[in-house]
């Protein structure tokens, strides 16, 4: 194994027996990795001590050659090796996880053909050079390669090795189809800006740094020169925006019904792609055919229009979802008629539903990162079934609505109890308020104190009158 992985072993011919074979070619095979029965090269004229060095030395070059531990993926498409069971598994878990979101993202089946290794070494003080993370795609003869280097360390940055699965998963989904490619050729990479959409777009992301970023932009970058620019020399500001540009882009291709199969088409076809990479958009999405600019520009436009320069609290939060919810259906020459998630869920959809799930859906993932935290699984759970639906998917959706709706029924009463205590605790137990009660209880101090005296004439005289009638 003289790659380091059991992938692509050695052929080992069959050597028939010789007792005339020669000591210095015996040795030879030894160095070539070939498995070779003792009995059948040692000649009788060789030496006990011989015999013995040459035994010693099969021994050794056999337990060098044994496979070392290594764990494989539930897709088998990962194979792990070195360090422990532990840190295999969570490699494993979080290769699995990537491709699992990529997948729901493309709405594809998992079809790979080229497996991924995984090397885990330990950082070595003598090779302080060795980078954190280093994917390697090859052609050995025997078909494709992909294997990623990981350096394991106490700084171990896991977001790294994320975009570093990805980006294997990517070139394997790219040139599944060309594994007679020739040895030497030049790979094409997935474009930057898909790996960190991609990455952004996958449920649980905290995406309000990305949302910020959009809002802080002074002039939108225009499509064509962000398509062109590369996130290495950006500072950490410029990294952010241009990770907000990717999750915009990501978002507008994946969008509508066919938008996930078109992007799955284009990834496909990555391999092929010219040095043009707007055109190659314009070949697969036909959103992108008449303005491209424009597209882009009313993308970025409504993902600004949600300001979230402070977090929803809770009880906004669950006001936003409720407006959502109400799903509005235009209706020609009637009037815009209301309905309920789980209305979709019992019937079939007319294609003006469609229309307004799809933008529902769209709205709900935006709104994620404008949520408050502790609402934004449900809110994303909401945003999934929205998603299904407007693709037609009913099979057990009123069932997932029905556990969903209860799940948000019982954190709304949670919440809501949590509320009842910190007001009591404040009023009775804290020295110092925090001033979220202080135009209240301002507002009962002026209501318990008497009105001022008027001074006008009439007041005046009343008031002696009063005095005189109670002395």
């Amino acid at each position: 194994m003289t790659d380091g992985s059991p992938l692509f072993p050695l052929a080992t011919p069959r050597l028939k027996a010789n007792r005339k074979l020669e000591v210095g070619s015996s040795f030879a095979l030894f160095l070539a990795g070939q498995h070779v029965a003792v009995a059948l090269i040692i000649p009788r004229s060789m030496t006990v001590r011989a015999t013995i060095l040459i035994s010693a030395l099969f021994t050794w070059h056999m337990l060098y050659a044994a496979p070392t531990e290594h764990s494989v993926s539930p897709s088998r498409q990962f194979i792990i090796y070195g360090a422990d069971a532990a840190l295999r598994g969570a490699v494993s878990d979080l290769a699995e996880r990537t491709k699992a979101d990529f997948l729901a993202l493309l709405r594809q089946r998992d079809n790979w053909t080229v497996p991924i290794v995984v090397d885990l070494q330990p950082q070595q003080a003598n090779l302080p050079e060795l980078p954190s993370a280093n994917l390697r795609f090859t052609q050995t003869g025997f078909g494709l390669k992909l294997q990623l280097d990981l350096t394991i360390s106490q700084n171990l940055d896991v977001s790294l090795i994320e975009r570093e699965l990805l980006r294997g998963i990517l070139l394997e989904m790219m040139y599944r189809q060309q594994s007679h490619i020739a040895a030497g050729s030049v790979f094409v990479e997935p474009p930057h800006w898909l790996l960190d959409g991609v990455l952004a777009l996958g449920p649980g992301r905290d995406r309000g740094d990305l949302m910020q970023a959009l809002v802080a932009a002074d002039k939108p970058l225009p499509l064509e020169k962000f398509l062109r620019q590369r996130p290495e020399p950006l500072d950490s500001a410029g990294r952010a925006l241009y990770r907000a540009y990717s999750f915009a882009l990501v978002q507008m291709l994946s969008d509508g019904r066919d938008g996930p199969g078109r992007l799955a088409k284009y990834i496909g076809d990555l391999s092929d792609a010219s040095d043009e990479p707007l055109a190659n958009l314009r070949a697969h999405f036909p959103v992108l055919v008449s303005d491209a600019e424009r597209s882009w520009q009313s993308t970025l436009d409504r993902l600004r229009n949600f300001q979230i320069s402070e977090l929803l609290t809770f009880a906004e939060s669950e006001r936003r979802l409720d407006e959502l919810l109400r799903v509005k259906i235009s209706q020609t020459n009637n009037p815009t008629k209301i309905a309920a998630l789980d209305e979709f869920a019992q019937r079939k959809i007319s294609p003006g539903e469609k229309m307004a799930l799809s933008q529902l859906s769209r709205d709900l993932l935006v709104f994620v990162a404008q949520a408050n935290p502790v609402l934004r699984p449900i809110v994303r759970e909401y945003q999934q079934i929205t998603a299904l639906l407007a693709r037609g998917k009913r099979r057990a959706i009123a069932k997932r609505l029905s556990r969903l709706d209860v799940t948000h029924k019982q954190l709304a009463a949670r919440m809501s109890d949590i509320d009842d205590y910190m007001n009591w605790f404040e009023a009775t137990q804290m020295n110092k308020g925090s001033g979220y009660f202080s135009d209240y209880l301002k507002a009962v101090n002026q209501s318990q104190l008497a009105p001022p005296n008027r001074r006008d004439p009439l007041s005046v005289y009343v008031d002696a009158l009063e005095d005189q009638f109670e002395n």
